[in-house]
């Protein structure tokens, strides 16, 4: 990694930008904007966890993985990284971000807040309906 690109984009993110909250997004904001084509969730756990709880809806990519896999990840879209404790999601969006993709957010979300917003009313909302 350049050091250099990681001290400027690390030096823009002052006091503000933390308290504000602007790396992160809820899970029903983020399944909003889901829900209308607009973000994805990027799951960077590894394949082990993944066989416990499965996110179909998610791009899986392992976080030692993601260097490889930089072209699946779109830049039209609002990414927002997920892991099951917060540490590896904050690393990909540090690394998302160093990378050009500015619109990055990390989940503010475990697994429990999650799946409350994948309950059958809610999940009903959030998907097209049937003709």
């Amino acid at each position: 990694m350049d050091k250099d690109l990681f001290s400027q984009w690390l030096e823009n993110l002052d006091f503000d930008f933390w308290i504000m909250g602007k790396h992160k997004i809820s899970p029903t904001a983020f399944f909003d904007k889901w829900s209308k084509g607009e973000a994805i969730l990027l799951d960077v756990r590894s394949a082990q966890e993944k066989d416990f709880v499965k996110l179909p809806f998610a791009l899986a990519i392992p976080i030692n993985e993601l260097p490889k896999h930089m072209n699946e990840i779109p830049h039209d879209k609002l990414v927002a990284t997920f892991c099951s404790g917060g540490d590896r999601s904050g690393v990909a969006f540090a690394f998302l971000q160093t990378q050009g993709f500015d619109n990055v957010r990390i989940l503010k979300a475990n697994y429990a807040e999650l799946m409350a917003e994948l309950l059958p009313g809610k999940l009903r909302k959030l998907l097209p309906e049937k003709d």
